[in-house]
């Protein structure tokens, strides 16, 4: 087997681990890791904004917007105007939301990074160089991208359609 193949099939099996974890995830708490991770924000900065969280997890704001307003459309989350600034809006977590983030599993990158972080600095700079690399080589450097190991069924279309 030539090496770019295995490389392949290590991808492919990176992509299909992330793939059942987010089912499994979906499944356990009915969030996706994106929805997770926001919520996880929201619980951490009280009174958050939308663009903050854009800016800490590496999502577009417009992402961001879109996953919030399923969140509170599911009363997940609510949002609150600001009385001082009306264009500033806070987000906060629901009692609903609150306990189904206590409920919610663990996202797959806790394991991942307690297993990277005991790594010798070396190989964590290789492994961070190596996979910058294939990312340049997929081309995919410029896409939206939060540091969470699920993926999103509102982007599987785009995946699909990309043929990614």
């Amino acid at each position: 087997m030539e090496k770019y193949e295995e490389l392949l099939i290590s991808i492919r099996k990176v992509i299909r681990a992330i793939d059942l974890r987010s089912k499994q995830l979906n499944k356990l708490s009915g969030l996706t890791g994106p929805q997770l991770l926001i919520m996880q924000e929201i619980a951490r900065v009280k009174g958050v904004t939308a663009s903050q969280i854009a800016k800490q997890i590496n999502l577009s704001a417009a992402t961001v917007t879109n996953i919030l307003d399923r969140l509170e459309k599911r009363a997940l989350i609510k949002r609150v105007r600001s009385s001082e600034d009306k264009r500033r809006v806070s987000l906060f977590l629901t009692d609903v939301g609150a306990k189904s983030l206590i409920d919610a599993p663990q996202p797959l990158q806790e394991y991942f990074i307690q297993e990277f972080c005991s790594l010798e600095e070396w190989e964590q700079s290789l492994l961070l160089s190596s996979m910058q690399r294939i990312a340049t080589m997929m081309d995919a450097t410029g896409l939206d991208a939060a540091p969470v190991l699920e993926i999103d069924p509102m982007h599987m279309s785009e995946i699909s359609k990309d043929n990614i």
